[in-house]
């Protein structure tokens, strides 16, 4: 009684409890119109394809160029920690750590599905035949478009946010900070903010509940397809139970002994599956169409990003395409919060670059190595489809893995991975749900993980029973409409981080080094002294920037001096036309949206503005003490 008195108080009660609401409300309509789910689900997607679909397809694309323009311009040398901070983890752990959090239930439930079901029924907007060289080309490129550039953008918007805004700036580890630029503090810590997390909750605990749908799915189809159960609603709720139970008591024994754990295995496990199918496969046909795919993405890049399909009625875009950037958006706290924690220390450039191109290559080539053995197995077999001449979803890897040496063994081999999977999601899933429930607070009770573990359980479960037959359209549906409000914040939120960029881009100094003499050696060059930068003196013409004694002051002894410049626009320069002086437009100076704030909390005073505001604080109190003697 005492851990839930304890649990309760450490709740941020207006998020926690209307987020509970939603997500009850949600869980009971879907129980309620359980009789006509599948029709109403159905209706609900095209809806929101129809009606936001095109939106979807805007803001993913947006996601990008934000992206690679905060990589490529001035804002990439930003560090996300103090600026005297190293990254916490080397590059190939990064990496790794990357791939991790790229992998997931999706890649083992789509990596066969996805390029058969391209190759096999491509998308009227493409005019191409199926079962065609062209249609297996496009089906490749279309699978790296879902799972590439546009799927990581989506979270470098969250994870970028998040790692500047805690990291950088101090603040709580929390959606709702992302727009504190845009909004202000009395907004963000206000009802606004309060609604800002609890979409987040929602978006983030249907994504995970999609991924958990999925993987039931796949888990009793493979039981099936070995012929060991036949599946139904109480082998779905067996699974369920049995899983989330391993969630949960992976959640009790805390994110070292627990996640870490089952990480750390399943992503050997993953591996070995692939490895696996690459080396007993087409193992050159697979390297060569590897190198393909990845060109073919480029290529058919800039035609996709686009693409909303005006003209075509066969609905393929809703059902792949949108379903995708809705499920990326609803998963964007939840992955944006692991690669923001990891990323600490490196400087924006480094994090959208390797967030960006590490997983997509690591999904390529898992693609590659599923999806084109599938498609060659086709190919030359035509035995990948069931009897309708349809892929099936849910079997089509075991399908794959029945045609291969030790089939039955890698077929027990696919599941445990999936078994893993879903344990690990639903288990770090509670935990970003959790931390947003509580303000930021990295240290959750136990009893409140416990509780969103079940209920992202339960309603895997609810819509996996009530949607039947129809079922992954109910788990695609949810994602879609649970992604809308939060693709709002995740666009507003990229305008808010751009204001804070651009205010600390323009705050920060070039460093110039001027040589008063001709020369000397780079390694003759006197190290700068806090003094010497404080009492250097540039006079207000181009001849400041000069090799002459007139032009800068120093100590004699000095042949080199560093000078710190800030670039200011043509528009705020005033030049008298008589004296010549210069000055600078009191106007035009730009405000620090995000400066003089203070938090009373470890991540502030542990923050590059905690530092200096806290190096400021006892610079001033130094000069007054001086002043006083």
């Amino acid at each position: 009684m005492t851990a839930v008195k304890s649990a309760w108080k450490g709740l941020r009660k207006p998020v926690f409890i209307p987020a509970s609401i939603v997500i009850f409300a949600l869980i009971a309509f879907a129980v309620i119109y359980a009789g006509t789910a599948a029709d109403a689900f159905d209706t609900l997607k095209n809806a929101i394809t129809d009606g936001v679909g095109w939106w979807y397809i805007l803001a993913a694309t947006g996601f990008v160029v934000f992206a690679l323009y905060c990589g490529i311009s001035r804002i990439g040398n930003i560090k996300l920690g103090r600026d005297d901070e190293n990254p916490e983890f080397g590059m190939i752990s990064w990496f790794a750590m990357l791939f991790s959090a790229g992998m997931g239930i999706g890649l083992v439930f789509y990596g066969v599905a996805e390029p058969l079901s391209h190759y096999v029924t491509p998308p009227v907007a493409g005019r191409i035949p199926g079962s065609t060289d062209a249609a297996a080309n496009q089906a490749m490129e279309l699978t790296l478009f879902h799972w590439g550039l546009h799927a990581w953008a989506i979270y470098v918007v969250v994870g970028l946010g998040l790692a500047y805004m805690t990291y950088r700036k101090g603040r709580p580890l929390s959606i709702r900070w992302l727009l504190e630029p845009l909004l202000g503090r009395a907004r963000i810590e206000g009802p606004l903010g309060h609604t800002i997390d609890v979409v987040a909750i929602v978006g983030t605990l249907f994504g995970v509940a999609t991924s958990l749908g999925f993987g039931v799915q796949q888990i009793s189809a493979g039981l099936d397809y070995l012929g060991w159960v036949n599946t139904g609603n109480w082998l779905i709720i067996a699974i369920i139970v049995i899983v989330t139970g391993m969630a949960t008591f992976s959640v009790v024994s805390g994110i070292a002994k627990g996640l870490k754990w089952l990480s750390n295995i399943n992503m050997l496990l993953a591996a070995a599956l692939a490895v696996f199918v690459l080396i007993l496969g087409p193992t050159l046909f697979l390297l060569q169409s590897w190198v393909q795919n990845l060109g073919g993405y480029v290529q058919a890049l800039p035609e996709l990003a686009l693409r909303t399909s005006p003209f075509a009625d066969d609905g393929w875009s809703g059902a792949w395409t949108i379903f995708y950037w809705g499920w990326w958006m609803s998963w964007a706290p939840f992955v944006g919060m692991f690669i923001a924690r990891i990323s600490r220390g490196r400087t924006i450039r480094e994090f959208v670059f390797g967030v960006l191109l590490a997983p997509t290559l690591v999904g390529s080539l898992w693609f590659t190595i599923f999806g084109n053995s599938a498609i060659l197995r086709q190919r030359n077999e035509g035995n990948m489809l069931d009897e309708a001449g349809a892929v099936d979803t849910n079997t089509s890897l075991f399908h794959l893995l029945d045609g291969l040496p030790f089939g039955t063994i890698s077929s027990v081999l696919a599941i445990v991975v999936i078994v893993f999977f879903f344990v690990t999601s639903a288990d770090s899933g509670s935990i970003v749900i959790d931390i947003l429930a509580t303000g930021g607070n990295l240290e959750t009770p136990t009893i409140t993980r416990v509780y969103w573990t079940f209920l992202a359980g339960a309603a895997a479960a609810v819509l996996l029973i009530v949607g039947g037959s129809g079922s992954l359209t109910a788990l695609q549906t949810v994602a879609i409409a649970t992604a809308v409000p939060f693709s709002i914040i995740m666009a507003l939120a990229c305008l808010s981080l751009l204001k804070a960029f651009r205010y600390e881009v323009s705050a920060a100094p070039r460093y110039l080094r001027v040589s008063t003499t001709n020369g000397t050696s780079a390694t003759d060059v006197p190290q700068p002294t806090t003094k010497r930068l404080r009492d250097l003196k540039i006079s207000s013409t181009f001849a400041g920037l000069t090799p002459s004694k007139s032009g800068i002051s120093t100590e004699p002894s000095d042949s080199h001096v560093f000078v710190a410049v800030h670039e200011v626009p043509a528009h705020a320069v005033n030049i008298n036309p008589d004296t010549g002086a210069v000055d600078i437009s009191e106007d035009s100076k730009m405000v620090d949206p995000l400066g003089g704030e203070v938090f009373d909390t470890p991540e502030f005073a542990d923050s590059a503005e905690g530092h200096a505001q806290h190096a400021a604080a006892a610079e001033e109190a130094s000069k007054e003490s001086a002043a006083t003697d």
